[in-house]
Formats: structure tokens, sequence, C-alpha cells
């Protein structure tokens, strides 16, 4: 059997299922998915689930709260926290300072929790569920460093050939 871990980057799921207007899916099984992932001769290892908590407002902390306890009750489950940082923006019609915090570690928590699984041969595939092209470095190193791992990767190439030849371009909005 082929020992799968999947990594999945909850902030990048959660605004993705947003912007989508998906909330049907904000109370979302994350262990089914990824087992709903694999194929017949793999074996889920483990899930890991990127995060970071939110302060404000109570009412999203809260919604936010029961999720990840309801998230804490699955078998080879782990999670992982990041931070917000303070971010302070200013509106261009009205010169206003609106706070914005900003998400911060969950690239590198996923980066460095693949890399250590790797090393210590802990999959042989991995499949990371994130739209977020800052990831690509992490999964280079770790097939340059183990080419017999295998990361599960859905996302086209920036550049897409047609059967017509025409070039497609990933746009630079979602970079």
């Amino acid at each position: 059997m082929e020992k799968v871990i999947v990594y999945i980057d909850g902030f990048n799921l959660y605004f993705g299922l947003k912007e989508k207007k998906w909330k049907r899916y904000y109370w979302l099984n994350l262990q089914k998915l990824a087992k709903a992932l694999l194929k017949e001769d793999q074996k889920l290892i483990m899930t890991k689930y990127f995060t970071s908590r939110v302060s404000f407002p109570p009412d999203k902390v809260k919604r936010q709260t029961t999720f990840i306890e309801a998230l804490e009750t699955l078998k080879k489950f782990k999670i992982y926290y990041g931070h917000y940082l303070p971010n302070d923006i200013e509106c261009y019609k009205c010169g206003n300072i609106i706070p914005k915090p900003n998400e911060k570690m969950t690239d590198v928590n996923i980066a460095v929790e693949m890399l250590t699984d790797a090393f210590k041969d802990r999959f042989d595939r991995a499949i990371l569920i994130s739209a977020d092209s800052d990831l690509s470095a992490p999964i280079k190193k770790v097939k340059k460093l183990f080419p017999e791992k295998r990361i599960a990767n859905s996302v086209f190439p920036d550049r897409l050939k047609k059967l017509d030849g025409f070039i497609l371009r990933r746009p630079d909005e979602w970079k």
C-alpha cells in the first residue's frame, strides 16, 4: 500500500469556498475529503490542516472554534497554527485607516511539515490542497531530494499550450 499524507491549507480553502459562495461546504469533514482522494492501493497515514485562529468578530471566532473542535474529533488528523499580524490599510476614497489582519506562517508550516515528512519517509505520495503558488518551492525541493516521492499537483502550469498551439498564461492576479 502506498502511504499518503494530505496537507490542507485551511486559509486558502476557506477563502476559495467563500469566493464561490459555497457556504454549505464550510462544515466539511476534511478527513472524509482526504480519504475520498485516495486510490484503492493507497492508505491515508495522516491529514494535516494548517490554519490561523481569528480573534474578531466574536461570531466568527465562535464559528471557527466550533469547526476546529469538530476537526479535533478526527483520528489521524493534526492541526497546525499560524497567526495573524495587524496590517493597517488606508481607504483611497476617504483616507480612513482600516485594520486588516494578515495571515502568517501557514505556507512555512506546510513546507516544513512536507519536507520533514519526506525526510522521515512518512509518505510515498503527498496531496496538497492549496491554490498558493508560494508552495511550489518546497514541492520542487521534495521532488529533487526524494525523486521516488510523489506530490499530487493539480494546478495547471503557468503556461499551458492548447491543442491549436495557442499559449494560455495564468493571470498575474492568480499567482
